[in-house]
């Protein structure tokens, strides 16, 4: 019965249309059949559901007269059928010409209009030309203000189910003209921001949008859309706009974001979100501009496979004649030879799942990119946290999307300014546990730039749960901020040049971050041992963030280079634990290569000197060096610490421990992290005596000594000796 039913659409429209499930599996489906494959569920209620569409959508575009809606039964019960429809599993590309014809051109009374916009959700896609035709009819104002108004809130919420937009964008100047309408303003800035490319800055529209903003002050949706304007003609937009906002626009999605959603959950879709991010031609279209189609991020390529005729013509991201379509884009070969024609689609959030988008930002530095980006970005945060938004509790989604952003960051060695003040904004109200390894992750990857102006917001909350929380996540933190003072002295090592040679205030800028980073971290860690009983554990991170610090000179060109508190040193040099002391050993030996060359440099006066080392870390790293040979090797470390929070003991004080040979108590034979190995030493070296006498390990016996607790492993141990202690033969 469907086979021989054709709602009054052009053949171009009929060829090549396919259904939500086929789309997912990777198959087609015949387009005589497209409307009742995505209309029914229910098998025994198909032929009624059947006729019920048909019917309404035949009633729609026969009925010329004006019909009110409460003296005609006939209307109301095919208004019903197509909101029941529409709302429960969307509607067929076929019928959005004959149902936005109607709601815009007049013929029925504002109620009907605007319950047939509301019930105009997408099953798979929306044929450009039912838009164009939608807007011949706004050209010529036969419905109200009201329903003109709707429209365009549906247009930007459907954005990216509309099949190609090239034919859109031609109407560009007629979207333009609305901006008049202060209603209508906000709503058509954001379209336009979607639409807008570089050949549509003009001028004209740039003294425009500064008349409008005279007129009306600094509105967010003028400054978005004149930022646009400026990345892409910054000679034409000439005024400071001011900083980048939270929120650019007005929400427009109305009631068609949840019934999107609703009709996703009950075809039982999976969300792209668990994909794969590399590129496949078999990926799902776009749903939605919005990430959340329950959270869903909009995939970068058409189904190829789907392509054919009129469809395959005009089926296109981008269509310019002189772009290649982002579609076709496979293999890296192609994207190197095509990558000066390559044009990112209009949702910004497919180039996420795309590796091969990711290199075309790396490789073409353009800043509209990243305002898009920011803009999409910073919005879906905001308004799709679980924690921050109350009605919100999709957390495997939002956690998944936190997920591609982090590898995103990965993938670019760099991190999003969205994300970092979306840092800023949710860590106070953080449980620490929801999303926590995507929350560090995202932590890892705050831009120095933008760390400079939140960094103070962050400490405290991130302070306030690293105290509270448990052993396993104040390791985690440890982790996630040594891996950020990595990403920033990367970011620096590669750019050092540059950087020196247009103005030191970014690298003082950077030094200054850096310190108060370690600073920070010296702080959380000297409490921590404390609150966790000088855990071991706990120790291991704790050191090896500062087995990045000590080589921050050498290994990253950065002329800083700070000890770490008192509190962790000594707590590492007394610790039962011989990873701990070895790993201690080891970074002292990288403090010492460090200062050596930076007062080498200073000596032989290179440019690097623009930044000296001060005399307190050499006084500091002189203590430690002091303490550490008095313990480990002259048995002197109670005579000869003189740090203010060292050692140093009177004798009169130690002789009342009670411990016969408390002066050597910590040297490398007697130390309690070194016990294991000095009883297994003596086994070896005297198998018959098992009074275990240590003072048997002496002359001779200690460079046998020395040299077995180098076979051991011990390697931070025997580099720290070798090159901060002068032996005698």
């Amino acid at each position: 019965k469907m086979q021989r039913r054709r709602i009054s659409m052009t053949p171009k429209h009929q060829k090549g249309q396919t259904d939500l499930s086929s789309w997912r599996k990777g198959g087609t489906t015949d387009p005589e059949k497209s409307l009742k494959i995505l209309q029914f569920a229910d098998g025994e209620k198909n032929e009624s559901q059947e006729v019920s569409l048909e019917q309404a959508l035949n009633y729609f575009a026969n009925e010329r007269g004006r019909v009110l809606l409460n003296k005609s039964s006939v209307l109301q019960k095919h208004l019903a059928a197509v909101e029941t429809i529409g709302l429960q599993q969307g509607l067929p590309p076929e019928g959005f010409e004959i149902l936005l014809s109607v709601a815009l051109s007049g013929r029925f009374v504002d109620a009907v209009n605007t319950r047939l916009l509301k019930s105009l959700i997408p099953a798979s896609e929306i044929p450009q030309s039912s838009v164009i035709t939608a807007v011949s009819w706004l050209c010529v104002s036969k419905c109200s203000d009201n329903v003109q108004l709707l429209f365009i809130k549906w247009l930007i919420t459907v954005f990216d189910f509309i099949d190609c937009k090239e034919q859109l964008r031609a109407l560009y100047g007629y979207f333009f003209s609305l901006l008049q309408d202060d209603r209508m303003c906000p709503y058509v800035s954001h379209l336009l921001y979607l639409l807008t490319r570089k050949e549509n800055v003009k001028p004209f529209r740039v003294r425009r949008l500064l008349d409008l903003q005279a007129k009306t002050g600094m509105q967010s949706h003028l400054q978005a859309l004149l930022s646009l304007y400026k990345l892409f003609r910054p000679e034409l937009v000439t005024i400071t706009l001011p900083g980048k906002m939270k929120t650019y626009f007005r929400n427009s999605d109305g009631p068609w974001k949840a019934a999107i959603n609703a009709v996703r959950q009950r075809k039982q879709q999976p969300s792209p979100l668990f994909q794969t991010l590399f590129l496949s031609t078999s990926q799902p279209r776009s749903r939605k501009r919005k990430w959340n189609v329950q959270l869903v991020i909009p995939a970068s390529s058409a189904n190829t496979n789907h392509l054919g005729g009129n469809r395959g013509k005009s089926l296109d991201l981008n269509c310019q004649k002189v772009s290649f379509p982002v579609e076709q884009l496979q293999t890296f070969p192609q994207f190197l030879q095509n990558i000066h024609q390559l044009e990112l689609p209009a949702q910004m959030a497919s180039v996420l799942t795309n590796p091969l988008l990711l290199h075309y930002m790396n490789c073409v530095k353009d800043e509209s990119i990243y305002l898009r980006l920011y803009y999409w970005m910073g919005q879906m945060l905001q308004e799709e946290c679980t924690w921050c938004v109350a009605d919100n509790s999709n957390e495997e989604e939002f956690k998944s999307f936190l997920e591609t952003i982090y590898k995103t960051e990965c993938f670019l060695q760099e991190g999003f300014c969205a994300s970092a003040e979306f840092l800023c904004n949710c860590l106070p109200l953080w449980d620490g546990c929801c999303c926590r390894s995507q929350i560090l992750g995202l932590v890892s990857w705050i831009p120095p730039s933008i760390f400079s102006e939140i960094g103070s917001q962050l400490y405290d909350p991130l302070a306030q749960l690293f105290f509270t929380s448990s052993l396993y996540f104040k390791c985690s933190v440890l982790e996630s901020l040594k891996e950020l003072l990595q990403n920033w002295l990367n970011c620096n090592a590669v750019h050092l040049e540059s950087e020196l040679n247009s103005s030191n205030t970014t690298l003082s800028g950077l030094v200054n971050l850096v310190a108060q980073l370690i600073h920070f971290v010296g702080w959380i860690s000297t409490a921590a041992l404390r609150l966790e009983h000088n855990s071991m554990f706990l120790m291991f991170f704790i050191l090896n963030f500062y087995e990045t610090v000590c080589d921050m000179y050498l290994e990253y060109k950065l002329p800083l280079l700070i000890l770490p508190p008192a509190g962790v040193f000594y707590t590492a040099l007394l610790s039962m634990d011989s990873v701990t002391l070895n790993q201690l050993c080891y970074i002292m030996y990288r403090y010492r290569t460090n200062l050596v060359a930076a007062k080498e440099n200073e000596r032989s006066k290179k440019k690097i000197l623009q930044f000296k080392f001060s005399n307190r870390t050499y006084q500091e790293y002189n203590q430690y060096i002091t303490a550490m040979v008095g313990c480990l090797w002259t048995s002197r470390v109670f005579q000869k610490d003189i740090h203010p929070q060292g050692l140093r003991m009177d004798d009169e004080l130690l002789e009342k421990t009670a411990v016969k040979e408390f002066k050597s108590s910590f040297n490398v034979v007697h130390h309690p992290a070194m016990m294991c190995y000095s009883v297994d030493f003596l086994k070896q070296a005297y198998p018959d005596d098992t009074t275990y006498n240590f003072k048997l390990i002496k002359g001779k016996k200690w460079d046998w000594y020395l040299q077995y607790l180098y076979a051991q492993g011990l390697n931070g141990l025997k580099v720290f000796i070798e090159s901060s202690i002068n032996r005698i033969s």
